[in-house]
């Protein structure tokens, strides 16, 4: 894989990023300063210089789709390429970041950078997110979150027909063992249990509804490739680049579909669909144009 791809892929990062990193000497691979062209291999050793948090990070405007809104949350259909906060060596776009740009509130409690989110999608996941906007509302769902009363469901395309088609993976998630930007199923890894249900196959993938018993870093992913079905578009975790290009993706078909959970003042169970995006619907049209031929 190019250096560039690698490097934001693994690290969360931008590959503008990345390329500015290479330009002022902050990124080594094997102890020599590379292009972001070069490509990178299995036992290669890279060396980053990250910068700091910047505080323009946390105020960086982007486009953000509300999908709810009212005193106490904020519900949001989070595009891929957004984090969730400002971190260490990120530059592009936050859900914090969009929100305060458009003049949203937001719950005060935690580290600055990550004020009123009490759970996060991956930079390269879509769909629904939502984000605390008073005291009441922030402790209320981080208490749901970690007992387990929220529930989330994914739409994923992995490579493949699941047998069966529908079941239960339930295999404890930790760090891997040789890469630490990695998740995997180890020993003595933290519980990590997913549902999933096949709702359309199609020729050589499947989509399949994913219901997260538990919130792992990862945890989709790393599950499919547990059970080999790799999410399409995941070179990560095993996804086959060909099969993402015909599908003219460049990230995993992961998206967050649906959130429910009970509303922290009115106490009754409120539920967000989040649409999918455009990249993920073109690679379904295609998929099953080619069922048509």
């Amino acid at each position: 894989m190019r250096l560039d791809q690698a490097i934001a892929l693994q690290v969360g990062i931008s590959r503008s990023l990345v390329a500015k990193l290479i330009k002022r000497g902050d990124l080594k691979i094997n102890g020599r300063r590379p292009r972001k062209s070069d490509e990178v291999f299995a036992g290669d050793q890279v060396e980053i210089l990250l910068p700091d948090t910047s505080e323009k990070s946390l105020e960086t405007p982007a486009e953000l789709p509300i999908l709810y809104e009212d005193a106490d949350v904020v519900v949001v259909n989070k595009p891929v390429g957004m984090a969730a906060h400002a971190a260490p060596g990120w530059e592009g776009a936050t859900v914090v970041g969009a929100l305060l740009a458009k003049g949203c509130q937001i719950s005060t409690s935690g580290p600055k950078e990550r004020c009123g989110v009490v759970h996060r999608l991956d930079v390269g996941t879509s769909g629904v997110m939502v984000v605390a906007k008073t005291e009441l509302a922030f402790e209320a769902l981080k208490r749901d979150f970690h007992d387990r009363k929220v529930q989330k469901i994914y739409h994923s395309l992995v490579q493949g027909y699941i047998e069966p088609a529908e079941g239960t993976i339930e295999a404890p998630i930790g760090r891997h063992p040789s890469r630490d930007f990695r998740m995997a199923v180890v020993e003595g890894g933290k519980p990590a249990i997913s549902h999933y249900r096949t709702l359309e196959r199609f020729l050589g993938a499947s989509l399949v509804q994913v219901h997260l018993e538990t919130g792992r870093t990862h945890q989709i992913r790393v599950h499919m490739q547990a059970i080999q079905h790799c999410i399409v578009g995941d070179p990560i975790y095993g996804g086959n680049p060909v099969q993402a290009k015909q599908l003219g993706l460049e990230r995993q078909w992961l998206h967050a579909v649906s959130l429910t959970f009970t509303h922290p003042r009115t106490q009754k169970d409120l539920t967000v669909n989040a649409p999918l995006t455009k990249d993920l619907a073109v690679a379904l049209e295609i998929l099953r144009a080619q069922e048509d031929c």
